[in-house]
């Protein structure tokens, strides 16, 4: 699945956490210290009732319990203490806060219960993402990758984003894409996208023609599930080919976020494609030929590609974070490039939503060598070293 992170609130959600897990012996402290400063016709009780409530959905059973025993015995003792512990009043508080305390431990119970049945749910959920987006050698035909998914929601692995990078006869070839829809309809349609693409990329000899392959494995699908709708619709997808030692790198665009071009000394490009075209999955809406368009893709340059989760990320006055602005004149040397790269990316746009992603975002970074370490590539290459 590449690396994955969730959004950018995880250290706000970690302080809250530490917060409401002492809540209840604060708690505790403070109905004890009310009560004996008190005159007897004021109660703690709600304080002590509190406590095990709270404790419920964060701490253990045992801790729970613990709160529980503990407010029960501190009403017990205040009571004892002021002499008033045979009285109606501080015999309904201590039957309240026992009662309270009981109801406390089912629900710790159920929590549990849910806890782990979303932990097996997460777990397969993992598995699958992983399973449908591999992890990219870090290098391949020569080339140095990173590739990265960030989903929208923190602990969250599904979505409809894709990436895939494959070493063919042709070149290594690669998709970045983002099908219509979420949840495990999106995971569906990404899994047959990702499969027809690495059978067309070994088999076809044009990127155009694994284009037309990708087409039609949509159209098939959704004709099996009872019209496109059913089958998520449509996908944006961005194709390239990159053959070792010609020094381009040939695009098809269909209806995606244009790439990247990073170069050494800092200058950014952005791939256009030179005619806009229909996403994949759309064919029933016309026909027209793919036409690839080639860019030069010097030694030491990256290449960024990318869905619309980055370029579409917005702040909290709803200006979009625009990666071409952000990136130009910026250098990210070396093999280890497109991993800072794409770590750079995930924590500025963090920052820029104040971690309020509201899409995943997959990331697919590609650099060639420079002239210094173009041998060690080629022997890489040959070798099958990374």
């Amino acid at each position: 699945m590449g690396q994955r992170g969730g959004t950018g609130g995880s250290g706000a959600t970690a302080h809250e956490r530490t917060l409401v897990r002492i809540l209840p012996v604060l708690l505790l402290v403070v109905g004890v210290a009310y009560d004996a400063l008190t005159p007897p016709e004021f109660t703690a009780a709600p304080l002590f009732t509190a406590a095990p409530l709270i404790a419920a959905p964060f701490y253990s059973l045992l801790g729970t319990v613990l709160t529980g025993v503990a407010a029960s015995v501190a009403v017990t003792v205040l009571h004892y203490g002021s002499s008033v512990g045979g009285h109606v009043e501080a015999v309904t508080e201590l039957l309240t806060v026992a009662t309270v305390a009981a109801l406390a431990i089912f629900i710790n119970r159920v929590v549990r219960r849910g806890n782990d049945r979303l932990a097996i749910a997460r777990s397969i959920a993992e598995a699958t993402q992983r399973a449908v987006l591999p992890q990219p050698d870090p290098r391949i035909g020569g080339l140095d990758l990173a590739a990265r998914y960030e989903a929208a929601q923190a602990d969250a692995f599904i979505g409809g984003d894709l990436y895939a990078v494959q070493d063919t006869p042709h070149g290594v070839r690669l998709i970045v894409g983002d099908v219509r829809g979420k949840g495990m309809g999106a995971v569906a349609a990404v899994a047959v996208v990702i499969g027809a693409f690495r059978e067309a990329a070994e088999q076809e000899t044009t990127l155009e023609a694994v284009a037309q392959r990708l087409e039609r494995a949509l159209a098939r699908e959704g004709t099996r599930r009872d019209g496109l709708d059913a089958f998520e619709g449509f996908t944006t997808a961005v194709l390239a080919e990159i053959r070792v030692g010609d020094g381009c790198v040939r695009l098809v665009n269909r209806g995606h976020p244009e790439p990247l071009l990073l170069r050494g000394d800092g200058r950014l490009c952005v791939l256009s494609p030179s005619e806009p075209a229909l996403p994949l999955g759309m064919g029933e809406l016309g026909a027209w030929p793919d036409r690839a368009d080639e860019s030069e893709f010097p030694p030491g340059a990256m290449l960024l590609f990318y869905t619309d989760g980055l370029s579409e990320a917005r702040d909290a006055n709803g200006a979009f974070y625009d990666p071409a602005t952000r990136l130009g004149g910026r250098i990210f040397p070396g093999r280890e490039g497109p991993h800072t790269l794409l770590a750079t990316l995930t924590q500025e746009v963090r920052r820029h939503t104040g971690g309020a992603a509201t899409d995943d975002m997959a990331l697919l970074a590609v650099r060639r060598p420079a002239t210094g370490d173009g041998k060690a590539a080629a022997e890489s290459h040959v070798t099958g070293r990374d």
